[in-house]
């Protein structure tokens, strides 16, 4: 009896508890998840809640690397094809950034290292067209080709890998570039017929093997067995693909200004100083052999393809090389570090951004004038069959002072086989009448639209020429002319010009 009165006791009081628990949580007197509560050691008591994935992650040199290499081991995605629902694509305009490359520079003492060029479809990375991109290589003496290019190798062929030569990797890259836009582009919006004639399909590429092929295996990813009959591959002389439009003094003085700018910064940095001093005395190199030998390009090349960082190499008594003392990942973390700072210190400076504009202002130029002449053909019933699809293959410094000119200078440094994207697109068709009488008083830009894309993410609201847009109007696509405004005036403001060619003969101070 004595026991069964005890438990009820028990019962009443665990009873009572529970309730008081629950009458302070819910008065918020006690914390419902005391993991989540910040406690200051002051007196202040004020709850902070957790904020989770809203900061951006700190500047992680390594990190930001793995990007800049882009193994194509992973899956592509993106948003280009992607519009309102009855919005008509008419054209799209592609720059490449070549695909992973062997070194332009070699580190003094080390040993190169040890990449086979030569493709082939049972080595990693490869893909399922690689194979009959191989094949179909062995064709191309039936299309047309500008300049020496016709005399450059379609396909990458040594078996060690020469200087600036293109990978497997750069070549898998780009074929995945090419079949992820013709997803987009061909199967959801039949940009190109099967029948597409060759004045439809525009490529230029520089007279360097890795441009040339990195644009090939694009192409070869996007219209698989492409009839290289209708193809004609047109070479540019300028790395700002600039034809001839080249010549523009002041762009140069503000490059060198920038150049100046960028020797100041590294040399202030004592860290980095002392990393080059390390290195060389590693490798038993003068510290200026080393940083002459840029170390980083050779780095890189190690860090992506997943080999040892490079040794020193020493002859021994028998004549044989030595491995003796290696360079570090904490010495390439460093230089990537200082890269990443002086990307942000070269956005304040703003002398980038000036040249930048008068180096990309050709090329930007050219295709206003491709896509306004589209647009206006495309009202009419004959049309126009100026280039519904261009495709430039560059390298980095075509790509980064493009982007900076577009203000979209948190874009990054290009990483490999970076791709830039400007769409056009055309509305649904006026039914009303007094649209379509608004069509004939010459206001037919007001249904055309344009947006840009930088590896598969929409940054048309971030550029300088549609971040005052309200996406949320009427029109939820940046207008096409807001592009040729930008490209034919406005960016010449920040250089006090209205013009390139003004602003290509001022003095700079």
């Amino acid at each position: 009896m004595l026991a069964r009165s005890r438990f009820i006791v028990v019962l009443v009081v665990g009873a009572l508890l529970a309730v008081l628990s629950f009458s302070l949580q819910y008065l918020h007197l006690i914390p419902t998840n005391p993991v989540a509560e910040q406690r200051s050691l002051g007196k202040s008591r004020k709850r902070v809640n957790p904020v989770l994935h809203t900061d951006p992650p700190a500047p992680d040199p390594i990190r930001d690397t793995h990007q800049y290499c882009n193994y194509p081991n992973l899956s592509e995605h993106g948003w280009e094809g992607h519009s309102p629902a009855d919005y008509r694509l008419l054209s799209v305009q592609v720059m490449i950034r070549h695909g992973d490359r062997f070194p332009l520079y070699s580190i003094p003492k080390t040993k190169k290292p040890a990449i086979d060029c030569i493709l082939s479809e049972k080595r990693k990375p490869s893909h399922p067209l690689l194979a009959a991109f191989i094949s179909h290589m062995a064709l191309g003496g039936r299309g047309h080709w500008d300049a020496s290019l016709g005399s450059l190798p379609r396909l990458p062929n040594h078996s060690t890998c020469e200087v600036g030569e293109l990978t497997q990797t750069g070549v898998v890259q780009h074929l995945k570039n090419g079949d992820h836009l013709r997803q987009a582009y061909i199967k959801r919006h039949n940009l190109l017929a099967a029948d597409w004639s060759p004045r439809q399909l525009w490529v230029e590429t520089t007279g360097k093997s890795r441009t040339l092929q990195s644009g090939l295996a694009f192409l070869f990813g996007f219209l698989p067995h492409f009839d290289w009959s209708r193809l004609t591959v047109r070479q540019q002389w300028s790395t700002l693909f600039c034809g001839s439009s080249c010549d523009c003094p002041t762009r140069n003085r503000y490059l060198d200004q920038e150049q100046r700018r960028q020797y100041h910064q590294r040399i202030a940095d004592t860290e980095l100083e002392r990393t080059y001093v390390t290195m060389a005395k590693t490798l038993g190199v003068a510290t200026k052999t080393l940083r002459a030998a840029n170390p980083v390009d050779a780095l890189l090349c190690h860090f992506c393809h997943g080999l040892p960082f490079p040794c020193s190499v020493t002859q021994s008594t028998s004549n044989a090389p030595d491995e003796g003392a290696c360079l570090t990942l904490q010495h390439f973390a460093v230089i990537r570090r200082q890269q990443k700072d002086d990307e942000l210190e070269r956005r304040k400076a703003g002398l980038y951004r000036r040249y930048a504009v008068l180096a990309a202002h050709p090329y930007l130029n050219r295709t206003a004038a491709r896509l306004e002449k589209i647009a206006r053909g495309s009202q009419t019933r004959k049309g126009t069959e100026e280039a519904a699809f261009a495709l430039a293959s560059a390298h980095d410094v075509t790509m980064a002072p493009l982007l900076s000119a577009l203000g979209l200078e948190g874009a990054g440094f290009p990483r490999f086989a970076a791709r830039l994207v400007f769409e056009l697109w055309n509305s649904p068709e006026a039914k009303d009448k007094e649209r379509k009488n608004e069509r004939k008083r010459g206001k037919w830009l007001d249904d055309m639209f344009i947006r840009v894309l930088y590896n598969g993410e929409d940054l048309t609201f971030d550029t300088a020429f549609c971040r005052d847009h309200n996406r949320h109007s009427a029109q939820p696509l940046c207008p096409l002319g807001n592009f040729l405004s930008f490209v034919r005036k406005d960016m010449f403001n920040i250089v006090n010009a209205t013009s390139y060619q003004q602003a290509c003969r001022q003095i700079v101070l």
